[in-house]
């Protein structure tokens, strides 16, 4: 059991926050895809003939691509793999790819999950963060991919930046509530190196985020998706029964995944593998028949510690019996580690399992790097 995640880097213009890999450049386009073709050849053998069952395109904005495009890299996946009949295939795209022309393309490709970046219904705030399309769009879309038999739809909001009030952020959730969809992602805006926002904030034309405020907003979040009888499966995460991220849940779950394309990322149980951050330099390597890419070998304290801070994020929590299986005696160090925590209950133990309480979801990266050895 593996994924695979294809990183698709072109976008039509620069969101302010963004720092992930990608150029506003189409000019390479197509070099670039048959460079993701050739990858899949070349990587073959990364995953041992483990069968696929989850296929991931990011980026970026993979719905740049065309639906022929899309089948050119599902075929190629399916050539040298074996993908599972039931495999989820995500396309992440934005609200204003998805016309209704795209829409019945897309029924013609095996792609059965779409993840959306809504960020916002505000007009005003979709410009603060320079995305491309505008709240009108942002609801439309799911509408009509919904109309065209694709229910498996997944959304995305950003909360914790100036513009949004709680009154807003509440018209957000009400929305993406009223749109029936079964996924919903929600993300505190973070200020990254190296970005616009970034720039901005230092040039003190735009006021630093707020953590209250994010932390305000994060709890009524929790909130709100527990009254609709969302599960709040991992920090960033919520879904209806059943609709769980497969590929995304594999990554927390420590389960194996191939990654192509450039900036993207490989696991295999030992180590980690990335490709270079730059098309060009990327598509000159693969052209060459070379990996573009740098590899880390896991030791007990990476292994150990990614654990922790994955595992601690999700509905599953942290297995003490696993981290043992990581280094022996290892569980009794960390329950140690753990006793502040547990009296001030934003932690809980159940039997072998530790788990994040609803407080103790506010501190999690804090509480994670607190345990880690």
């Amino acid at each position: 059991m593996a994924g695979i995640y294809l990183h698709i880097p072109f976008c039509k213009q620069a969101c302010h926050y963004c720092d992930f890999h990608f150029s506003t450049s189409l000019k390479y386009k197509d070099e670039l895809l048959q460079a993701l073709v050739k990858e899949l050849h070349l990587q073959k053998s990364y995953l041992q003939n483990q069968s696929i069952q989850t296929i991931y395109f990011g980026g970026g904005t993979p719905s740049i691509l065309s639906a022929n495009e899309i089948n050119l890299l599902l075929d190629t996946i399916t050539g040298v793999h074996t993908v599972t009949t039931d495999a989820e295939i995500t396309l992440e795209a934005n609200p204003d790819d998805l016309d209704k022309a795209k829409l019945h393309d897309l029924r013609q490709t095996p792609v059965n999950r779409f993840s959306i970046g809504i960020q916002s219904f505000f007009d005003e705030d979709l410009q603060w963060m320079n995305r491309v399309h505008r709240a009108q769009e942002a609801e439309s879309s799911v509408k009509r991919a919904q109309d065209l038999g694709f229910e498996n739809i997944t959304v995305d909001l950003i909360y914790g930046y100036p513009l949004l009030s709680e009154q807003k952020w509440k018209h957000n959730l009400a929305k993406v509530f009223e749109l029936d969809v079964p996924h919903i992602s929600a993300y505190s805006m973070t200020v990254e190196p190296r970005t616009a926002l970034a720039s901005q904030i230092s040039k003190k034309k735009q006021p630093p985020m707020n953590d209250r405020q994010s932390a305000d907003q994060f709890t009524l979040l929790m909130d709100a998706m527990q009254t609709k009888g969302f599960e709040h499966y991992e920090i960033s995460n919520f879904c209806k029964s059943g609709h769980y991220s497969r590929h995304n849940a594999n990554y927390w779950r420590g389960i194996n995944y191939l990654g192509i394309g450039p900036s993207a990322h490989s696991y295999n149980g030992e180590a980690r593998q990335w490709n270079i951050a730059n098309n060009a330099k990327y598509m000159q390597a693969i052209h060459a028949d070379t990996l573009p890419a740098e590899t880390e070998i896991l030791t007990e304290t990476n292994r150990l510690n990614e654990y922790i801070m994955t595992s601690l994020r999700t509905i599953w929590g942290l297995d003490l019996d696993r981290l043992n299986s990581i280094a022996s005696a290892s569980a009794n160090d960390l329950v140690k580690a753990a006793g502040p925590y547990l009296e001030k209950e934003w932690i809980i133990q159940t039997e072998n399992k530790i788990h994040l309480t609803q407080t103790g979801k506010l501190y999690a990266d804090h509480i994670a790097a607190e345990l880690f050895f």
